[in-house]
Parts: structure tokens; sequence; C-alpha cells
């Protein structure tokens, strides 16, 4: 029976991509004790390259067929990064078996290895399942157990290639929209105007510190959607009055 792919949901916080924040009380903003990159203008912040949002696996899926008498198994996991791709592999990788292959896509960063196979018969039509499924931030794991019939070069493509294929397209996803973590520096006059703004573009974990070593001022900080930023600083602006400098990790 064929496979049928889950449309995909919301995903949860947990996998948006969010950086924590670090004003410094005596030096310039900074996140994790880097500089801050500043707008310098709304079009100027238009023109930047955001990440786009994505869809990936809302939890871990495995699919498991026979070729031959052997026995191939996928398992395939959401991965922030690869440390934790490394992480999932250590997880589920058997030693016990005859090859652990594997592949992640990591945005325009991938990764793919054979683990004994022929050269180019394994990882990469893992990473082509991936590519092929529009998924993304997703890391396969092909495991095979020999049954003693050998499948060839293209025995083995499409053995790999084609368990992790199903492996994916049944598994549930969720899209996720990338956040961003922002400081603005306002008098505290126009926290107010501030605030309804935040809450008008669903901004998250708002913060504030009144200990800017300035007086009548007060750094605000938040998440708001990558897709929402240029929006909300126009709006902010205009509500304002005046140019409010935004602080972007």
């Amino acid at each position: 029976m064929a496979a049928v792919r889950i449309p995909p949901r919301l995903c949860l916080s947990s996998f948006l991509l969010q950086s924590p924040i670090n004003f410094s009380l005596s030096h310039a903003p900074s996140f994790n004790g880097g500089p801050i990159s500043r707008s310098m203008s709304s079009s100027s912040s238009s023109s930047a390259t955001s990440p786009a949002p994505y869809t990936t696996l809302s939890e871990r899926a495995t699919f498991e067929r026979e070729i031959k008498k052997s026995k191939f198994i996928a398992i395939a996991s959401h991965v922030s990064d690869e440390r934790s791709a490394m992480s999932f592999l250590s997880q589920v990788k058997d030693p016990r078996a005859t090859h652990n292959c594997w592949a992640y896509k990591l945005g325009e960063q991938y990764r793919s290895n054979d683990d004994g196979e022929p050269s180019g018969t394994a990882g990469k039509p893992i990473y082509s399942a991936i590519v092929s499924s529009g998924l993304d931030m997703v890391m396969v794991v092909v495991i095979r157990y020999f049954g003693g019939i050998k499948l060839g070069t293209g025995g083995l493509v499409r053995a790999y290639g084609g368990v992790a294929l199903e492996c994916l397209k049944g598994a549930p996803t969720c899209y996720v929209k990338p956040k961003v973590r922002v400081g603005i520096e306002v008098q505290f006059e126009l926290v107010g105007t501030i605030y309804h703004q935040l809450q008008h573009f669903h901004a998250e974990d708002i913060k504030q510190d009144y200990d800017t070593g300035k007086d009548d001022t007060t750094m605000v900080s938040f998440k708001v959607d990558y897709e929402n930023l240029n929006s909300l600083e126009d709006a902010i602006n205009s509500s304002c009055g005046r140019k409010i400098e935004f602080f972007k990790g």
C-alpha cells in the first residue's frame, strides 16, 4: 500500500531557529558576546537574505523492507545542527549491523556516508531521497543486515534510496517559521507604543532591562518571525514618529 504524506502542521517552538540574547550594560548590545548587526534602514533590512520557512519532521519515523534477504531499516528524524545529527546517529546505529549508512540536510549544508558500501551507492541515494521529499533539517540513517545475496551497484542505490524515501513519505511533518532575536533601546514614554506593535506582530519572549546606563531609557528584547521583522520595524518607526534602531542577532 502506498505511503501517504501527512499534511504538515506548525512546529513547536523547540524547532524554531532562535538564539539567546545577552545585552551588555556597559558596552554595545551583543548576542553571545558577539556584536549585533544593526539595521541601517528599512530598505537595507528588506534586501538582506533571511532564513526561509521550511517543512521538517515533527517526530521520528521508521520504515523497514527486506530486499533479497537483506534487511534494510530506515530511521529519520529532525536535526537542528551537525551536533544533533551525530547524536541521533549514535543513538540509532547498530554496531551488529553490516552497514549504518546515512545522510543529512541542514539548509545548504549536507553530508552523507556509505559506511563501507561501494562509493556513492548508499549515502548519496539517501541524501537524494531527502531532497526529493522536500524536507529540510532532516537526517536519515539506513541500517543494513546483509542476507547473503549481493545487490550490485544499481541494486544498492535503489535499495538505500528507496527505503529512505518511503520512510519520509509517510512521516508526520510540521511547518517551521524561523525567528530572530531583536533588541531595541527606547525612551520610557514609547514603551506602551512599542508593546502595542509587538503584540500586533505576535512577538514572543518579551523582556525589559532598565539598567542601560542611560536616563529615561530601557532595552526591550523579543523574538519575532523573520518574515514579519521588516513590517514590524516599519510599524514601530511610524507609530513612534522617529527612527528606532533595531539590534538583530
